[in-house]
């Protein structure tokens, strides 16, 4: 089990292991219901957002075969190159890095707020059920802060990860992994573990 082995690598997580739980949870629901994920961070955050995104939309562990109906559908709108275009496209879970968007992020920065950059992304992109993941180390970032603030207002389901003492972001999401540490360096190191956990899991609920 997934996360069975977290916890024997780093059994310093265990206390971390129901909110782990309840996120996924949330996430198999949002993906269940057709929804996305919405990443947010800054700095090394911000990295882990991106790293985010690449586990959850090709293949991670497991191999990702498109569907037959939409191996049909190509074959038969490109006889000669459908079988390539099917066999080299991989099952995608939805997820969307805010950090991506370097003109959007300069333009609403430069013109409206820097504050403001990740909540008018979880505002143009956010739909009733998506899940928007904040990762903050002092659980204080004040752009992560207010994103989290907008997905509650507008019902989508929120999941902070920060460090030991969850800053703001606690009382903001519906689920909050604070590990156990203080110092930025040791909070990373073990958000990637976490966040590896969850897309492994989701992964195989979808295709395993």
């Amino acid at each position: 089990m997934v996360l069975e082995r977290l916890i024997e690598k780093y059994p310093e997580l265990k206390p971390c292991l129901n909110d782990i739980e309840e996120a996924y949870k949330l996430m198999l629901k949002c993906y269940r219901q057709g929804g996305k994920l919405l990443i947010c961070g800054n700095g090394g955050s911000a990295s882990d957002a991106e790293h985010i995104v690449g586990e959850l939309m090709k293949g991670f562990k497991l191999q990702r075969p498109v569907p037959e109906e939409v191996r049909a559908k190509l074959t038969s709108f490109f006889p000669e190159e459908g079988e390539q275009l099917a066999s080299q496209l991989q099952g995608a879970l939805p997820a969307i890095s805010l950090m991506s968007h370097g003109a959007l992020i300069s333009a609403f920065s430069n013109d409206v707020a820097p504050d403001m950059i990740f909540a008018q992304q979880v505002y143009g992109y956010g739909k009733p059920g998506d899940v928007v993941l904040g990762l903050s180390t002092s659980g204080n970032s004040n752009n992560v802060v207010k994103a989290l603030k907008v997905a509650k207002a507008m019902g989508l389901h929120t999941v902070a990860m920060t460090g030991s003492s969850g800053g703001k972001m606690k009382a903001l999401a519906e689920v909050t992994i604070a590990v156990p540490w203080s110092d930025t360096p040791d909070i990373q190191e073990r958000h990637l573990p976490i966040y590896h956990a969850l897309c492994l899991m989701l992964e195989e609920a979808f295709f395993q």
